[in-house]
């Protein structure tokens, strides 16, 4: 199995950055993707990539505001995430799979491995 463990989330100001990393087991995955999780609200895809490839793709929600990164020597994949605003409040998840697909899928059923999450909260 691939596990996966979040960190890097906390609390910051509207308009500030955070960046959450992932760290996996292993880095034979196809896609990894970051979802968010807001309270009352289904988990939303907001950005995946490639690991072959390294082609992102972005949810209309955070494109040109968040961006994701591979480190493949040290098996993590990070989210950059910059202007943040009180909607983007939410745990964070970092999830995995293992077969390829074009694009990498932002649907959650999608992926077969997850971590735990890591809280991102953004006051006004």
């Amino acid at each position: 199995q691939v596990q996966l463990v979040e960190s890097g989330g906390g609390s910051v100001q509207a308009g500030g950055s955070l960046r959450v990393s992932c760290a996996a087991s292993d880095y034979s995955r196809k896609c990894m993707a970051w979802f968010r999780q807001a309270p009352g609200k289904e988990r939303e895809g907001i950005a995946a990539i490639s690991t072959s490839s390294g082609n992102a793709y972005y949810a209309d929600s955070v494109k040109g505001r968040f961006a994701i990164s591979q480190d493949n020597a040290k098996n993590t994949v990070s989210l950059q995430m910059n202007s943040l605003e009180p909607e983007d409040t939410a745990m964070y998840y970092c999830a995995a799979r293992l077969t390829g697909s074009w694009p990498c899928s932002l649907k959650y059923d999608q992926y077969d491995y997850w971590g735990q999450g890591t809280q991102v909260i953004v006051s006004s």
